[in-house]
């Protein structure tokens, strides 16, 4: 089971990711509520995974997803967006991005990506 980072500025997000991806049998290893923290995190604990909230303050997902790459080009994002972001997926996914969830979440949908992630396969 992957080990995951889970990257919201929402709490109660967080929280709602990591019920079901623990429940799913994966290891939340850690939580950042934004960008800036996320790097941080990602240097020291090197997840398998990392759900990336787009809209965040101090240093949004696309940013942060962009400086996570730079330094480990392997890194396993996946992109969480609200309804109505296409244009911002559209540009995560070319920016190395490999896949998407979006809110309100779907268990069934992230477990799906979580999955696909941890087999390798870019969608």
């Amino acid at each position: 089971m992957a080990r995951i980072l889970i990257v919201d500025d929402a709490a109660f997000m967080r929280m709602m990711l990591k019920n079901i991806l623990t429940e799913a049998g994966h290891e939340v290893v850690g939580e950042a509520a934004n960008g800036a923290d996320a790097v941080d995190q990602y240097n020291i604990l090197q997840p398998d995974i990392v759900t990336m909230d787009i809209t965040m303050p101090t240093m949004d997902g696309l940013q942060a997803l962009h400086a996570i790459n730079e330094q480990h080009p392997s890194a396993k994002i996946l992109m969480c967006t609200a309804m109505g972001q296409q244009e911002m997926v559209i540009n995560a996914i070319k920016s190395g991005a490999r896949d998407f969830i979006v809110k309100p979440f779907d268990a069934v949908r992230i477990r799906e990506a979580v999955a696909k992630l941890e087999q390798g396969v870019r969608t």
